[in-house]
């Protein structure tokens, strides 16, 4: 996906996009790698017409009113991501890759019957492909044309933990969840084996006793982020999100109520097999006017590439 705000343009794949890219990667048994550029937003000459003022303490003695013309991008200006996607993109194509033509940042290229595909992210560049030496040439090509540090097998990205073997990959984020349990004090909480109650009615409860807002939003917002490879608490965490604005202690007892059951399962996280099918398959549910406030429909969707879980979106409509 390229996000654009007038004169600004950022190269940053969407997180289906990754898990797309890892379930392909194990389908063809491709290992990943990755690497990242240093002073990427410095690596480009600007189109536009610029101008900055000197910097506070390095004023010109002779000319301390002037501004400056930039002839490069910097970090902080609106235009350095654009540059620097600009910059990549122009080589990759030159290298005889091609374009994804639906996300920007996804790059093929086919040889002699191998593949090499290579997923941007900002300043990071994951790939992988099915021969060991295109691999290597990629990997050396990019090191002669920019300063890059390669980071090796693909372990860490966005904070998610990645696990690539013979029978597949597996993501996670133990290490986050443990962090949060520790951070909002669950250590001597009971574990519980579900997120949320199926009985759960939780309404705006404006009688209830209130509570801390923004401990409320914290545990929230922490909860959202953990949902990138949690989708089984994805909906509990969306609905209870709907009562941020005036949190009641039912609200806060709900959401504790995940944190538990996180407790309970901290390993968990998405598996994408080896050797699976490619084939695509959706599948979908909903209820009806079952939202307590305003009774809305809940709705929910997600998608596979073969047995490997691509997307999910839970939707009030």
């Amino acid at each position: 996906m390229v996000v654009r705000n007038k004169e600004r343009l950022l190269a940053q794949a969407r997180l289906e996009a990754i898990w797309i890219l890892l379930a392909f990667a194990a389908s063809k048994g491709f290992k990943l790698q990755q690497m990242d550029v240093k002073s990427a937003f410095l690596n480009r000459f600007i189109e536009e017409e610029v101008y900055v003022r000197q910097p506070p303490g390095f004023e010109s003695v002779r000319f301390p009113d002037r501004v400056y013309k930039l002839r490069k991008a910097l970090y902080g200006l609106k235009q350095a991501p654009r540059a620097w996607y600009a910059r990549l993109k122009s080589f990759l194509l030159k290298s005889e890759f091609v374009m994804g033509s639906v996300d920007k940042t996804l790059f093929l290229l086919s040889r002699g019957g191998d593949t090499l595909i290579v997923q941007i992210y900002v300043d990071d560049i994951i790939f992988g492909g099915s021969s060991h030496a295109l691999v290597s040439s990629f990997a050396e090509q990019m090191s002669r044309k920019f300063e890059m540090s390669f980071m090796g097998e693909l372990q860490f990205f966005l904070g998610l933990q990645i696990k690539q073997g013979p029978e597949g990959t597996f993501v996670h984020q133990a290490k986050y969840t443990r962090d949060i349990l520790k951070k909002f004090d669950i250590g001597d909480s009971k574990p519980m084996t579900t997120s949320m109650s199926t009985n759960t009615e939780l309404d705006a409860d404006e009688d209830g006793e209130a509570v801390d807002q923004k401990e409320f939003r914290g545990k929230i917002s922490s909860l959202l982020y953990l949902t990138a490879t949690r989708p089984d608490i994805q909906f509990a965490v969306c609905l209870y999100a709907c009562y941020q604005a005036s949190p009641r202690t039912s609200h806060r007892q709900a959401v504790k109520r995940i944190f538990r059951y996180l407790k309970f399962t901290p390993e968990l996280g998405l598996w994408y097999s080896s050797g699976s099918s490619l084939s695509l398959r959706g599948f979908s549910d909903a209820d009806h006017t079952g939202c307590q406030i305003d009774r809305e429909s809940t709705s929910g969707t997600c998608q596979l590439l073969g047995t490997s879980l691509v997307s999910v979106l839970p939707q009030a409509s």
